[in-house]
């Protein structure tokens, strides 16, 4: 509670002595509420942070970089959080964040005795920079639950299709009929894009673009090139979910061959030692014993 309270502090000095001699009530009450009605539910560990993304937002959010505010976009649209905040309140958040780490430090090296700017500055790079990594496990973690999903899905499609439906009838039965995760709600929202009025191909292409995953751009292109030249698309999904599937395994197995080699280090570091240890306790005992140690 007392680092909430010194980080609201410090910020609103900042900001109060940049804006030039408004009182902080004024700039406090000058921040519009926010609505939140069709946005993502705040996590509890943002909460008590929000009101002073959207402070720092509201009075020099306009100031970001425009190429800054352009990645982050593209990032929180990677991540699909971009229903959860938008590309300035996450740059306010890594701003705060920095602040937030320099006030810990400040107050550790205060109570050790000690001071370091080196370490003052590498922990507000790391409050700065820890939401990129946070973004970055998401997008790691989406990515690979989509990989997972996306073999099932392509069985659902294809059944679908040699049933007789189109493609909007496939997409609308596989998600219907498939798992929870991701592709459910990418797929979900091509579906709105079609009801929206907008025609298969650039729905699809903008799922592509999306995601931005390779095996989802070759479905994409497998699909629009077929419907472009007539081909058979069963035929093709089937192929995709085949391909799928044994990239699946593939994975599978160079995951397996890598853990013997990530097994090393735990072995020599933790394993290893006390296997030594619990095996020469005795003998050194019996050495002690003897009177040769």
């Amino acid at each position: 509670m007392l680092l909430f309270i010194a980080l609201v502090v410090s910020i609103g000095v900042i900001v109060f002595v940049g804006i030039g001699g408004k009182s902080i009530i004024n700039l406090i009450g000058a921040v519009p509420l926010e609505n939140r009605l069709f946005l993502d539910p705040l996590p509890k560990s943002l909460r008590p942070l929000w009101p002073l993304v959207n402070f720092v937002v509201h009075h020099v959010g306009s100031r970001f970089n425009s190429k800054l505010v352009e990645r982050t976009d593209l990032q929180l649209r990677l991540t699909s959080l971009t229903f959860l905040m938008n590309a300035r309140q996450f740059i306010a958040l890594s701003i705060i964040g920095a602040a937030l780490a320099m006030l810990v430090a400040l107050l550790l090296m205060l109570l050790l005795g000690m001071w370091s700017v080196l370490a003052l500055i590498g922990a507000g790079l790391l409050g700065y920079f820890y939401p990129r990594l946070w973004t970055r496990d998401v997008r790691r973690r989406r990515v690979a639950q989509i990989r997972k999903h996306l073999p099932l899905y392509l069985d659902f499609l294809t059944l679908a299709v040699e049933a007789g439906l189109n493609v909007n009838g496939a997409i609308q039965k596989a998600v219907e009929k498939g798992p929870t995760g991701p592709l459910r709600w990418e797929l979900e929202h091509v579906l709105r894009d079609l009801k929206s009025g907008l025609n298969r191909t650039e729905a699809l292409r903008r799922l592509d673009d999306r995601l931005r995953i390779k095996e989802v751009t070759n479905l994409v292109g497998a699909v629009v090139q077929a419907e472009r030249m007539g081909s058979g698309l069963a035929k093709s999904l089937r192929f995709q979910s085949e391909q799928r599937r044994s990239e699946r395994f593939q994975r599978a197995e160079k995951q397996a061959m890598e853990a013997p080699v990530k097994l090393i280090f735990p072995l020599l570091m933790f394993i290893f030692p006390v296997t030594f240890i619990v095996l020469g306790f005795p003998i050194a005992m019996k050495f002690v014993q003897a009177g040769l140690l």
